[in-house]
């Protein structure tokens, strides 16, 4: 059994901020995934998920709004060989590089996340939370990986963190950047929160949306892949429309 309710960590959590959750579906028969953004100031909050072939990106609701696209405007999701990548910043385009370059490599992750730091947004120096499923549908089966990269004591120093899963059915790890509100805002601490996840995409996304405080969130992508190498569902939510 999981040891936490996702329902639960997100309504008792006012700004958890960006969220990464991975995990196997309750059936075992799909990979499950769901990333969220939430936003405090006018600019974050100023955001829709938009989707291309090959991935997801954040784009601005309303251009003329824009004061600061740094940070904000990034690739969310991308699809790799027998990979997705999920990431809350632009390492989602590293990441895609070192795995394309060396595709066989199994720290291909890990090598890439090492040329990178935190968000340079200080004081609160946000952390740089990373997702990587790996799949083999020949098995029917697939692996995954969480990071973060986050400041030390020392806020010029880089901490960096990564969290390597064999799934089990109904279970899900969920990383976020922040522990709660606050200013500056804390940083998330500890292992991923081991959650207990659903068998559909459209349960994810309804559980995660609605749980969200209505006043900072503001996207959310969930995608559920058949690991029979079936089409994967894919869910889209966004508050401004």
């Amino acid at each position: 059994m999981a040891k936490f309710e996702l329902k639960r960590l997100l309504e008792e959590n006012t700004y958890p901020g960006r969220g990464i959750v991975i995990g196997k579906s309750s059936d075992g028969k799909k990979a499950l995934f769901a990333y969220f953004i939430m936003g405090r100031s006018e600019n974050s909050r100023n955001r829709v998920f938009e989707r291309f072939d090959g991935g997801m990106r954040t784009k601005a609701f309303d251009e003329t709004k824009v004061s600061d696209p740094r940070l904000i405007i990034y690739n969310a999701y991308l699809a790799c060989e027998n990979a997705d990548i999920v990431t809350n910043g632009d390492q989602t385009d590293t990441i895609f590089r070192f795995v394309k370059e060396a595709p066989a490599d199994p720290y291909a992750f890990e090598r890439a996340l090492s040329t990178r730091v935190f968000e340079p947004d200080a004081p609160n120096f946000t952390p740089r939370v990373s997702g990587i499923a790996r799949y083999d549908f020949a098995a029917q089966t697939f692996t995954y990986k969480l990071s973060i990269l986050k400041s030390g004591i020392t806020p010029a120093v880089c901490r960096r963190f990564t969290f390597d899963y064999e799934p089990e059915d109904g279970i899900g790890h969920f990383i976020h950047t922040y522990v709660s509100d606050g200013a500056p805002i804390p940083s998330f601490v500890g292992e991923p929160e081991e959650v207990a996840l659903p068998d559909t995409a459209e349960e994810l996304a309804d559980t995660v949306w609605n749980a969200l405080n209505p006043d900072n969130k503001v996207s959310l992508f969930v995608r559920a892949v058949p690991l029979d190498g079936s089409a994967p569902t894919e869910i889209v939510c966004n508050k401004n429309v």
